[in-house]
């Protein structure tokens, strides 16, 4: 997900958007314990998409 499509979202997508994003990073991760993902660059993609949401999700509530 790019900057320019989470600029574009209101706080509640952002929120929906965010609780979709940490459970699936949470099941990647799980998967990958028990044995490798197919795409490991895919973990640390979906972190950093949930930090991006966080750091505008915070933005947008000040």
């Amino acid at each position: 997900m790019k900057n320019a499509d989470i600029k574009n979202l209101s706080v509640g997508d952002l929120q929906n958007k965010l609780a979709e994003l940490k459970a699936e990073y949470s099941k990647t991760k799980l998967a990958h314990k028990i044995s490798p993902v197919e795409n490991p660059i895919q973990i640390r993609d979906l972190r950093r998409t949930i930090a991006r949401l966080n750091t505008e999700l915070t933005a947008k509530q000040q």
